[in-house]
Parts: structure tokens; C-alpha cells; sequence
């Protein structure tokens, strides 16, 4: 993924493949939106900005990295998927091979929930790093924060549908509840997504 054109990303998204699929997608939003707020905090420089200049290279150092940890996990989605597929291709004649299977299945539903509930909390980070630069961006791309936020939203959301379907497969209590965590925790990110959004709308409508 990290070196396919966008027809070529695109064109395998709709082709009749399982993955990389609504996962990695997640991901690649995520990675959009600490795109965008690396580039904002990249035209915020200079003596204009300079009361600010801790904020904007923190939110530029920290996004690169972000960026980079979303197209890590866009692959691992892929790969995850991929180990739940061949797990549910393992025997099952005997007593132990339904043993090994059932727990080659469990570790990588847990796995293939773990990724995208990763990429909430990434996802999360973006939108806190998009209330930063909100108020001390530079105007001029001052959008642009919105559409980091818009996109960390989507991140959010796609990766919540992610996990939720892979929890409906797991029996471990112990990862349920970790993950079950995790989708609980969304709904603050969302609305903390869109009042990034409202907050630069009315300011770019003044």
C-alpha cells in the first residue's frame, strides 16, 4: 500500500477481495489526517507564530510519526485478516485439531480486533493534535484542520465497525472487555471531531 498509485489502491479496494478491506481504509484516514496537520503546522512558522512555535512543532513531530504508525497498521489490518482466514482453514478431524483451531481462530480475532482498536487510538491522538492547532494555525489553512479532524473522525468510525464485528466472535472475557473499552471511548473522540469541525467553520465564516 505504501507505494501503490491511488488508481491502483482504489481499483484493488473494489475488486472482489477480502482484503485489505474497511480496516486498513480506517487506517489510511488516520494517516490523511496527521498528513494534513503536519502540513498546517508547516505553514505556521515564522516570527508570526512565534508564541506559539512549541505548540506547532510538538503537532509537527508528533503527526509525522502518527502518519507513519497508520500505514504501519493499514498493512497489519491486512495481515490480520489474512490469519483469521487461514485459521478457519485449519483440520478439525480430531479432538486436538479442533482444539488448535479454536485457539488459532481466538488469537487472531483478537489480533484482527486489536489493529483497528489501535487505530482509534491514534485516531484519538489526531483530533487532540487538531485542537492545538486550531486556534494557532495559519488562517490561510486553517480548513485543512477541519479536514484532519473529518478524517480522524472517519478513522474513528470505520475502525469502531472494525472491532464491533471482530467481538462478535470472541469468547475471551478478558479481550472482550478490552476491546469493548475501546469502542466506548469513541463517541467522545466523534464529538470532539466535529467540534474542531464547527469551531473552524465559524471561524473561517466570520
Amino acid at each position: 500500500m505504501r507505494t501503490e498509485t491511488v488508481e491502483d489502491f482504489l481499483q484493488e479496494r473494489a475488486a472482489r477481495v477480502p482484503a485489505p478491506g474497511g480496516g486498513a481504509s480506517a487506517a489510511l484516514h488516520a494517516a490523511q489526517a496527521a498528513a494534513l496537520l503536519s502540513m498546517v503546522a508547516r505553514y505556521s512558522d515564522g516570527e508570526k507564530y512565534a508564541d506559539h512555535a512549541a505548540t506547532v512543532q510538538q503537532v509537527c513531530d508528533t503527526a509525522d510519526e502518527l502518519r507513519a504508525l497508520c500505514l504501519d497498521l493499514a498493512e497489519r489490518d491486512a495481515e490480520a485478516f489474512g490469519a483469521v482466514a487461514a485459521a478457519y482453514t485449519l483440520p478439525k478431524q480430531s479432538p486436538e485439531e479442533k482444539q488448535e483451531r479454536s485457539a488459532a481462530i481466538a488469537a487472531a480475532l483478537a489480533e484482527a480486533g486489536r489493529v483497528p482498536g489501535r487505530v482509534i487510538a491514534l485516531a484519538a491522538h489526531l483530533v487532540e493534535l487538531a485542537e492545538l492547532m486550531r486556534p494557532v494555525g495559519n488562517a490561510n489553512v486553517i480548513s485543512d484542520v477541519a479536514a484532519a479532524a473529518i478524517a480522524a473522525r472517519a478513522a474513528v468510525s470505520t475502525a469502531r465497525v472494525n472491532v464491533e464485528i471482530n467481538l462478535a466472535g470472541i469468547t475471551d472475557p478478558d479481550v472482550r472487555a478490552e476491546l469493548e473499552e475501546t469502542v466506548v471511548k469513541t463517541d467522545d473522540t466523534l464529538l470532539r471531531a466535529d467540534t474542531v469541525t464547527s469551531a473552524v467553520r465559524e471561524q473561517i465564516l466570520r
